[in-house]
């Protein structure tokens, strides 16, 4: 989630000189006319900047959370201070063609006890009637930890518990239910993400910049971690797990390895008995994925889910929904700032060997 976007030479088409009005809630700007536009999917939510798109089906609906993005003072850095999130947001779709609802604000920084700033990328779950927001922030000390709210409803509000997950680290948090009833919380992000400040899941004191502790080009890149929830879903039931990401030789994805390898946005999800890992890689701005045989991994690399989209960062879902998968994702279409972003879907295509086809969210 950060350096500067990509400008696929199209900025003249995208600074639109109209920013949000967050308390009115008023639309952020005009969506381009489908001819004038290089993008192949129309943004989903015009009102307000959103991003980090973590979907679900739930009681037959589709439900959307994703971060919110808003205007900042901060200055643009490579540990992404500017994406200085304060609250989230919750929508609503009663099929992959209707329109989307938004349920409005379910939850204010001020009403997390131990967060001190930086609400990033949430993931959601329901179990037993209750729903389960699991979300990022970094703490009075400016470390990321995973927080969890609870909440009778979908569209919350959702009340956070006072402190973080014991033993909870970096952030994008992406939750996976099994078909056995187990859940799963995968996690991590290098960079603005801070995991290359941790060894053996213990914060190194000095490291301070994003490339502190970042493995040699010839060692093994950071792999992001999971941890099987507790049965009340609000704790790590162990001690979480390394995820190892293997290139098709079998040997772990090397940190030089800069379009394979792992940087943020997990996401998990099966097909036809088989786990996909899908992630962003970045500074390559690829969604790529792997496919294994356990929900603990490894995942072996297959290729990319999606091509680069306007903008430095990406962060992605994917659901089924009557039998039809998608892929929510962001760019930013409606502002050509990085930090102001929206979110898109389009349909996801499994190939009858299991592949994934690769999507273009741009013209050519």
């Amino acid at each position: 989630m950060i350096r500067k976007f990509l400008l696929f030479g199209i900025t003249a088409l995208l600074l639109l000189n109209c920013g949000p009005k967050e308390s009115k809630q008023e639309e952020v700007t005009e969506v381009l006319d489908e001819e004038q536009s290089p993008f192949v999917h129309k943004p989903l939510v015009t009102h307000l900047y959103t991003a980090d798109p973590s979907a679900h089906v739930f009681n037959g609906k589709i439900y959307i959370y994703p971060s919110h993005d808003i205007e900042s003072e901060v200055l643009e850095d490579d540990m992404g201070s500017h994406f200085d999130m304060k609250d989230y947001h919750v929508f609503s779709m009663d099929n992959p063609v209707a329109e989307v609802i938004d349920h409005g604000a379910v939850i204010k920084l001020e009403d997390i006890p131990w967060a001190g700033r930086q609400l990033w990328a949430p993931d959601a779950a329901q179990k037993d009637g209750k729903y389960y927001l699991y979300f990022p922030a970094k703490d009075k000390n400016d470390i990321f930890r995973i927080g969890v709210a609870v909440a009778d409803s979908p569209t919350g509000p959702f009340k956070a518990q006072p402190e973080p997950i014991k033993g909870s680290f970096s952030m994008d948090p992406a939750v996976y239910e099994d078909e056995d009833g187990s859940y799963y919380l995968y996690f991590g992000g290098i960079w603005g993400g801070q995991l290359q400040w941790f060894e053996d899941q213990k914060l190194v004191e000095g490291r301070k910049g994003p490339t502190d502790g970042i493995p040699a080009h010839e060692e093994k890149a950071l792999m992001p971690f999971v941890a099987k929830l507790s049965n009340n879903m609000l704790e790590f039931s162990e001690k979480p797990r390394e995820v190892l990401l293997l290139d098709k030789n079998g040997e772990p994805i090397k940190a030089g390895d800069n379009e394979k390898r792992f940087f943020e946005a997990s996401w998990v999800h099966k097909h036809n008995g088989k786990y996909y890992f899908s992630y962003s890689t970045g500074d390559t701005h690829f969604i790529a994925y792997g496919i294994g045989d356990n929900p603990y991994g490894p995942f072996t690399y297959q290729g990319n889910i999606l091509n680069p989209v306007q903008g430095w960062t990406n962060h992605h879902s994917i659901v089924n929904f009557e039998g039809k998968w998608y892929l929510f994702y962001h760019d930013t279409e409606l502002s050509g700032k990085t930090p102001l972003r929206n979110i898109k879907m389009t349909e996801l295509i499994h190939n009858a060997d299991g592949t994934i086809q690769t999507i273009d969210p741009m013209k050519k």
